[in-house]
């Protein structure tokens, strides 16, 4: 029952995270700081441009740094490690079905991805900035201001990245790509995009409109399926628990 809860909340957060951005800018300034986090405002100088085709070794970036790229859903992090290489975390069903590294150090395809993010398996690897970044800005240590614990030295965070190169488990809220780096860069893996993620999905539940809400919809799938213990149970038991807890 539990797993099958995370893995709802997990494809929830996938279709939902395109809006958290707006719905959370209220909510960031009320929520208390946590231990480890302060949601201060970040940086806003703009990204460093993509590298280009060719560019060779990345002068601007040093061993351990961390590089952030604004993607379409999410951002996705990484570790430099120098001579233009980027130490990753991303989902890939690939490591699961063949030893061949030679095809799995290919670049991952959507497909690849997508399925490693059902099946929940993923890999830690080096590429190239170029291919790290697929033609988006890079942002440089821009998490630093986030995080109120210090980065490490640099070539501890290279290090650290280092030993976790190869194929992993892989959870969309638990053990994503900023786990990855936070842990390298910080000491204690954490991931901002999650607790906002929670957040959002806390203030949802406490709003009492999605107690009617979840009834109506509750009656429609008994009035579509038929009525049945499968049907009935959640029919009554998801809006008297979001009654509970509102």
């Amino acid at each position: 029952m539990l797993d099958t809860l995370i893995f709802l909340l997990e494809k929830l957060f996938l279709l939902a995270h395109i809006k958290l951005s707006s719905l959370l800018s209220p909510l960031g300034a009320a929520r208390a700081e946590s231990p480890l986090t302060r949601r201060c405002d970040r940086d806003d100088s703009p990204p460093l441009p993509a590298p280009g085709a060719g560019s060779g070794s990345c002068p601007r970036f040093q061993r351990g740094d961390l590089l952030e790229v604004p993607r379409t859903l999410f951002t996705h992090f990484g570790i430099y490690l120098g001579e233009d290489r980027v130490a990753h975390l991303i989902p890939d069903i690939l490591p699961a079905l063949t030893a061949d590294g030679r095809q799995i150090q290919r670049m991952v395809t959507n497909t690849r991805l997508l399925l490693g993010v059902v099946f929940k398996r993923a890999s830690i690897r080096t590429d190239s900035v170029e291919d790290f970044a697929y033609g988006a800005g890079i942002l440089l240590n821009h998490m630093d201001r986030a995080v109120l614990r210090g980065p490490l030295q640099g070539e501890e965070v290279a290090q650290r990245a280092e030993k976790l190169l190869g194929s992993v488990a892989y959870s969309l809220l638990w053990n994503n790509c900023e786990h990855f780096v936070t842990y390298c860069r910080y000491g204690t893996a954490q991931s901002l995009q999650t607790e906002q993620f929670c957040e959002w999905l806390k203030s949802l539940i406490r709003d009492q409109r999605s107690v009617p809400l979840t009834a109506l919809l509750g009656l429609l799938s008994m009035a579509c399926l038929g009525i049945s213990f499968s049907t009935a149970l959640p029919t009554f038991l998801v809006p008297f628990t979001l009654w509970m807890a509102s």
